[in-house]
C-alpha cells in the first residue's frame, strides 16, 4: 500500500502524537494547532508529526474540483517544519486511500507510526465519505489505544481563520487581511520569463511571472509588493492582469522593481503582497498610462518606506 511507504516509518519505537489535514497556507489557525501539538509532545515525551496531502482529497473525490492552493506542497512542508514538529509526511490521496474507513486509516497510523494521540480542529472529519467526526474518532481511539484532543477554532477580527476565507480575501484583492490570517505576508513564487518588453518601452521595465496553474492569485489590479531576489528584498509595484490598454490578453504578473537594473531572466523570485493600490483599467492614451504608472510607483515607495520605518522603530 502506497500510504505505508509515504508515511516513512523508521526504526524508532517512540510513540507519536499526530494531526492530519491539508493545512493549505499554514495560517495562524494551523500554527495554533501545531503549537498545541508540540506542547503535548514535549510534555508527554512523544514525537509530534503531521500527516498532510500531496494533492487535495477533493481532486480525487470530485472530478470537477479545480485546485486553488495558497501554498505549494514544498512550501507547506517547510512552513509546517518551522513550527517545531518532528516530522511531516505528505501522502498521496488516491482512490485506495479514499476508500479507507476512519478506523482503517487510524489503524495504519497506530501500526506504522505508533500513534497514541491525535489533535484536530472542532470541524475535523475523516474516513470514507468523511463519516467520522471528532466524537466518532474519540470512540475509535478508545478501541485502538489513542486519545483525541480538539483544539478550538482561531479567529481574526471576529472571523474564523480558514484557508477558504483567505482565498476569498485574495479574490477581492484584500491582501492585507489575508496576510493577517496567515501571520505573514501573502506571497507567490515564480520564474522570471521574457515578456513583450512593453514595460521597457514605457520606461518601466518589468519582471514577468506566469501564474502557476492551481495556485491562488489575488484579483487583477496594482499592488505594493516586496520582491525577494536571492537574499535581498526590493520594493516593487506589481500588476496582475491582462494589460487592457493594449488588449494583449493572457493573464500575467508583472513587477517593476524599484532601484534595480539587473537582468534576472530564468531566476526565481518571491513576491510579497503588502497593499492593494487600484483596479487594472484601460487608458485612453499611453501618456495617461505613464502618468498613472508614475503615481503607482510613488505610492508604492511611500507605503513600503512607511512600513520599513514602522518595523525598525
Amino acid at each position: 500500500m502506497t500510504i505505508i511507504k509515504e508515511l516513512k516509518p523508521d526504526s524508532t519505537s517512540e510513540e507519536t502524537i499526530l494531526t492530519i489535514g491539508v493545512f493549505d497556507g499554514v495560517h495562524l489557525g494551523h500554527r495554533h494547532l501545531m503549537s498545541e501539538l508540540t506542547k503535548q509532545a514535549n510534555t508527554t515525551n512523544r514525537r509530534a508529526g503531521v500527516i498532510t496531502f500531496q494533492n487535495h482529497p477533493a481532486s480525487v473525490i470530485n472530478p470537477e474540483f479545480k485546485p486553488n492552493f495558497i501554498t505549494s506542497v514544498k512550501d507547506r512542508v517547510d512552513l509546517l517544519l518551522e513550527t517545531g514538529v518532528d516530522f511531516v509526511s505528505p501522502i498521496s490521496f488516491d482512490l485506495e486511500v479514499s476508500k479507507l474507513s476512519a478506523e482503517q486509516f487510524t489503524g495504519i497510523l497506530v501500526e506504522v507510526l505508533n500513534m497514541s494521540g491525535l489533535i484536530v480542529g472542532p470541524d475535523f472529519r475523516m474516513g470514507k465519505n468523511r463519516d467520522a467526526d471528532v466524537s466518532k474518532l474519540a470512540d475509535i481511539g478508545v478501541d485502538q489505544g489513542f486519545e483525541v484532543q480538539v483544539v478550538e477554532q482561531q479567529k481574526s477580527n471576529e472571523l474564523p481563520i480558514r484557508s477558504t476565507a483567505i482565498r476569498n480575501l485574495l479574490s477581492v484583492g484584500d491582501v492585507h487581511s489575508a496576510s493577517g490570517m496567515l501571520g505573514r505576508y501573502y506571497s507567490t513564487v515564480g520564474e522570471v520569463m521574457h515578456g513583450l518588453k512593453r514595460g521597457r518601452d514605457l520606461g518601466f521595465p518589468t519582471c514577468n511571472l506566469i501564474p502557476t496553474v492551481g495556485m491562488a492569485i489575488p484579483k487583477d489590479g496594482i499592488y505594493a509588493t516586496f520582491a525577494n531576489i536571492g537574499n535581498k528584498k526590493y520594493m516593487a509595484a506589481t500588476s496582475i492582469g491582462t494589460r487592457p490598454t493594449f488588449d494583449e490578453g493572457g493573464r500575467t504578473i508583472e513587477s517593476y522593481i524599484l532601484d534595480f537594473d539587473k537582468e534576472i531572466y530564468g531566476q526565481t523570485i518571491k513576491l510579497e503582497f503588502i497593499k492593494y493600490l487600484r483596479d487594472e483599467k484601460a487608458f485612453d492614451t499611453v501618456e495617461n498610462l505613464i502618468v498613472q504608472m508614475n503615481k503607482d510607483v510613488k505610492d508604492t515607495r511611500k507605503i513600503l518606506n512607511e512600513l520599513i520605518s514602522a518595523q525598525s522603530s
